[in-house]
């Protein structure tokens, strides 16, 4: 009896020291984090920022429920360097990764651009690779376009050499041939004819939630949507079709179906989440690489959209959930950037960051208690040309004013954006010592960076 009795308080003794080494192992494991980067979604394509016409109630309850961002901006007005800055937390000019890979040819402008860097180099530590170095799992899923252009990419340059444990569909294009089964891209296997892009990406995205549902995980989930071919489900477009789009600027069903499916994917993951038992436990990221493409999107009140020098190329949607972390339904309008990403997910999941070299600033303490990032400045340079209007130029925006200096003729012009977000009246002439300063601070910028400037086209 007393042998028993023995045996019995050791193994309670034990399953009181596993169990109690169980919480505790659990309690301390790190959060899971997954990014969505929309591709070029504008900054009023979502309900939750102004758009009675586009339907998101999924990513709307996600504003709800974390810190949606008044003024947030993209690293570029185009992809591949705002791309090349959330995985870096680098200013696209000090990367020399300023266009869209491979860029566009101008061969008759007046200026050209300079010898820019058209891969993301092997030797910048990523997100993933800080990532993965702490245990994390690691996937990317959707658009990449952070490779050589060649006819197949270069797949040195895939995401798999850059911290991500799997690829699935990410290569140098910038575009799916088509957003319906066979896609034709060459690093995502075909689903059954018809199947769209976007459900499967959510539908991956959901399979590698559930394959490391206990241990920590990293999901970098680049949509392909919202960018053209405007392609979206037969039965969505219909239904926007048949809507009312009386005064209303947004109009296009394509592009709207687009955007709800987007929305469905979210769905769709959250749903996961919470069959798992992973809400508490997952900061959940969403945004997007530049402003919307004008034509099948509207940015106003912003000036113009994707390619062009203003604030509609540049101004996009930020959303940011850190379960019990953060003020619930928050709405956030200190000016926040792409590279602010990178040391906000290390400072959010308690890694040190290995690159000395980081332009972005963490946002835990504004997301936490609403302390202002201490910085005066945020700055653009795109020494490119660009259908969207874009002709090479830099830009700096300190406290409620933005400053874009244009290379082809030299002049600059100067907006209050916070009270003028069209950027309709250039105030170069009325406060014309402000504009100096900004215009010396640009000036300072680019030269610690090491900016490639363009040079004349002869």
């Amino acid at each position: 009896m007393e042998k028993k009795l023995a045996r019995w308080l050791l193994t309670s003794a034990f399953l009181g020291f596993f169990l109690t080494e169980t919480r505790a192992a659990e309690k301390s494991r790190p959060p899971n984090v997954i990014l969505v980067l929309v591709d070029d979604l504008g900054m009023t394509d979502l309900s939750c920022y102004g758009s009675k016409f586009y339907k998101t109630p999924h990513i709307d309850q996600l504003a709800k429920e974390g810190v949606r961002f008044s003024q947030a901006y993209s690293s570029c007005t185009v992809c591949s360097p705002t791309r090349a800055a959330l995985m870096t937390g680098k200013y696209p000019a000090r990367l020399h990764l300023t266009d869209w890979i491979p860029g566009h040819d101008y061969p008759k402008a007046k200026l050209r651009p300079p010898d820019w860097q058209k891969s993301l180099p092997l030797s910048e530590v990523t997100l993933a690779e800080q990532l993965k170095s702490a245990g994390y799992a690691t996937m990317s899923i959707g658009k990449w376009h952070l490779t050589p252009d060649l006819p197949k990419g270069d797949q040195a340059y895939y995401p798999d050499q850059q911290g991500f444990d799997r690829n699935l569909g990410g290569y140098s294009a910038g575009k799916p041939p088509s957003y319906f089964s066979p896609y034709q891209i060459p690093t995502l296997e075909d689903g059954p004819t018809g199947e769209y892009l976007t459900d499967r990406e959510a539908s991956e995205a959901v399979q590698f939630i559930e394959r490391n549902r206990d241990n920590p995980f990293f999901l970098y989930l680049a949509h392909y949507a919202v960018h053209q071919p405007i392609q979206g489900k037969i039965e969505v477009v219909a239904k926007y079709k048949d809507k009312n789009k009386a005064e209303e600027k947004h109009t296009d069903p394509g592009y709207a179906a687009m955007v709800e499916s987007v929305d469905d994917a979210m769905g769709t993951i959250r749903d996961a989440l919470k069959r798992l038992k992973l809400e508490g436990d997952t900061i959940v990221i969403f945004t997007s690489d530049n402003g919307g493409l004008i034509g099948p999107t509207d940015n106003s009140p912003l000036r113009d959209g994707k390619g062009s020098a203003y604030e509609g190329g540049v101004r996009v949607p930020l959303i940011v959930l850190w379960p019990g972390k953060t003020q619930v339904g928050k709405v956030e309008t200190d000016p926040v950037i792409t590279m602010d990403l990178y040391p906000t997910v290390l400072e959010m999941t308690g890694i040190r960051p290995i690159s000395s070299v980081v332009d972005g600033m963490s946002l835990v303490g504004l997301l936490r208690s609403g302390a202002k990032v201490q910085r005066d400045a945020l700055f653009w340079h795109y020494p490119h040309y660009h259908p969207g209007g874009a002709t090479p130029h830099s830009a700096i925006r300190s406290g409620d004013y933005r400053l874009v200096h244009f290379y082809e003729d030299g002049h600059d012009e100067l907006y209050r954006v916070t009270t003028d977000p069209g950027e309709r009246k250039d105030r170069i002439s009325s406060e014309p010592e402000r504009a100096k300063e900004l215009r010396n601070r640009l000036e300072a910028w680019l030269k610690l960076v090491d900016a490639q400037l363009p040079v004349a086209n002869r």
